[in-house]
């Protein structure tokens, strides 16, 4: 720690997530988290209808946010994590953020954002788009089949597939579909740049999300020329909509300014870190920020992340960014889209109501009931085998528009057999991921969980049962607001890098699970079942699951065009 940080300075790291918001006031000297305060989004997440505007019904894959209820957590988490803690503001010494990526805002030149405005208030498209809006698959194809029929450079640093949740495809979505909104966009700005925009009043782009979400390899966005043969209309995406100053992660983004310092109770002036993306953040939090230890964030989704002296091209990995983690080494990303949303739609839409009242009469969940009863169940004795794709899928396969699957179920199938294997799926789906990283000459030495997910011990054994590979976890129970405040504490001078800080702030208890010998055994043979479908689905043996989603569309579509009959008076 720097010789001018003071005992008891302290930072605070703000994660912004899916539902929520959340601070947490950090101890600079040891990262000890004396203090946290919660925000919940007003308008959570709008799937089906606009909770804003005039509440117009929204297509299917949809996924909108209003950005007003990002900057009452400043208003409200910040404070309160204050009082939680007990610390004066003048103890704080800096702020870092991180947020879901890549959730898109659509704002003015002073970083208004459109839906704000009255002419657009009741336009989905002014609307922040979540991460999980997949609605831009149609427009993600095109720019697939376009690079690889251009043999662009940059697509093999995306595993040779761009998502349809990152920049480029929701930009080319919006002026499809909404000309008159694009048209009146000036910037198109991740939520993690925009909030610290909101902090300071000065717009950086920071390297993490502009390399893994913006296709920014070497300095350099997709051509003029490429983006002319998506759209003609879209040639002037990058320069006139995208590109800004880039800040690296660590760095100084600016100071606190008046107004920021005014909803938050902070002191006008201290420093703002540079914006970073929820999982990226977290490896330092977990002080595993050396080549091959994969840090999976697991929660609604899981994002596997990772640094590396070495660049690879890894089959549908999310990205391999120059800095994107740590500076000077390779930072990898691959992810699952749906994990913990997987469990909880089963356990919203599938339990009998017998189960219900077994947890309600006994003080349980829903899910810690079904983790137990999952839990008496050895390997394999469900006889089933499921696809973890019920949000598409985004390692290896990059393909939204495939979906969930459960085979081998019977009348005798019972609901835990079914909780158990989506649990099962979802660490299958991990293994894959790891398999690829390893066969491409990026091998995984160790594997660290944080997350919410890592408080079920089922879970957590099943994983290292079925990866092989004891399974570290993370200590702070906040990760991403931890590494944060450890980015805070960089920027405000206190440690010279963020390795340092790293291991100064963060922590994990080594190989907390360890794979049971027998259970590996029966994991391995129900893992080449899982590779069997997830090819056979996944790799053009069978497009039903797609033309399923594309009948789906249709009825839907249809059913909205359709006229009500009258009915006689």
């Amino acid at each position: 720690m720097s010789a001018a940080a003071r005992p008891d300075d302290v930072t605070i790291g703000i994660d912004f997530g899916t539902l929520s918001g959340r601070a947490v006031i950090v101890r600079v000297a040891d990262g000890a988290e004396l203090g946290s305060g919660v925000h919940e989004y007003e308008h959570a997440v709008m799937d089906s209808a606009l909770t804003a505007g005039d509440g117009q019904q929204l297509p299917p894959d949809w996924a909108l946010q209003n950005p007003a209820d990002y900057v009452n957590v400043l208003k409200n988490a910040v404070p309160a994590a204050l009082r939680d803690a007990g610390v004066h503001p003048q103890q704080v010494i800096g702020v870092g953020t991180d947020f879901t990526a890549c959730t898109m805002v659509p704002t003015t030149a002073d970083g208004t954002p459109l839906n704000e405005l009255p002419q657009f208030a009741d336009r989905p498209h002014a609307y922040t788009k979540l991460w999980r809006h997949h609605a831009a698959q149609p427009q993600a194809d095109r720019i697939n089949q376009a690079a690889h029929r251009r043999s662009e450079p940059w697509i093999s640093r995306y595993g040779g597939f761009i998502s349809s949740e990152w920049e480029f495809a929701k930009g080319l979505q919006l002026l499809e579909e909404d000309p008159e909104v694009y048209s009146a966009m000036e910037h198109w700005v991740e939520a993690a740049d925009w909030i610290v925009w909101q902090l300071t009043g000065t717009y950086v782009r920071n390297a993490c999300s502009a390399g893994y979400k913006g296709i920014l390899q070497g300095g350099e966005y997709p051509s003029r020329g490429f983006l002319t043969e998506l759209n003609p209309e879209f040639a002037g995406f990058v320069e006139e909509k995208l590109d800004h100053p880039i800040g690296q992660l660590g760095d100084r983004a600016g100071v606190l300014s008046a107004q920021a310092a005014a909803w938050t109770g902070l002191l006008e002036g201290i420093a703002v870190a540079v914006g970073n993306v929820d999982a990226h953040v977290t490896s330092p939090a977990a002080d595993a920020v050396e080549d091959g230890q994969m840090v999976a964030i697991m929660g609604t989704s899981t994002c596997h992340v990772m640094n590396s002296s070495q660049l690879a091209e890894v089959p549908g990995m999310c990205g391999a960014v120059d800095g994107g983690i740590l500076n000077g080494a390779w930072g990898y990303e691959a992810g699952q889209s749906g994990v913990g949303d997987i469990f909880a739609w089963y356990v919203k839409n599938q339990v009998p109501a017998a189960y219900e009242a077994e947890a309600q009469q006994r003080g349980l969940s829903l899910h810690e009931l079904l983790t137990e009863k999952a839990a008496e169940q050895p390997p394999g004795a469900h006889g089933l085998i499921a696809l973890d794709w019920h949000s598409g899928n985004r390692s290896v396969l990059v393909d939204h528009e495939l979906s969930g699957a459960i085979i081998g179920q019977t009348l005798a199938t019972r609901p835990e057999e079914i909780y158990r294997a989506l649990l099962e799926a979802t660490a299958f789906g991990t293994r894959t991921i790891i398999e690829a990283f390893n066969a491409s000459g990026v091998p995984v030495r160790e594997f660290v969980v944080a997350g919410g997910l890592l408080r079920n011990p089922v879970l957590m054994q099943i994983y290292a049962d079925v990866l092989g590979l004891p399974i570290s976890t993370i200590t702070s129970a906040q990760g991403p607001a931890l590494g944060s405040a450890i980015h805070a504490a960089v920027a405000a001078g206190a440690y010279p890098d963020v390795r340092a800080a790293a291991q100064a702030m963060g922590g994990r208890s080594r190989e907390a699970y360890t794979p049971r010998p027998q259970a590996q055994l029966v994991y391995d043979r129900l893992f080449t079942e899982y590779t069997r479908l997830h090819d056979y689905f996944g790799r053009g043996g069978n497009d039903a699951m797609r033309r399923l989603k594309a009948l789906r569309r249709e009825a839907l579509a249809g059913a909205s065009e359709a006229q009500p009959e009258t009915v006689p008076a």
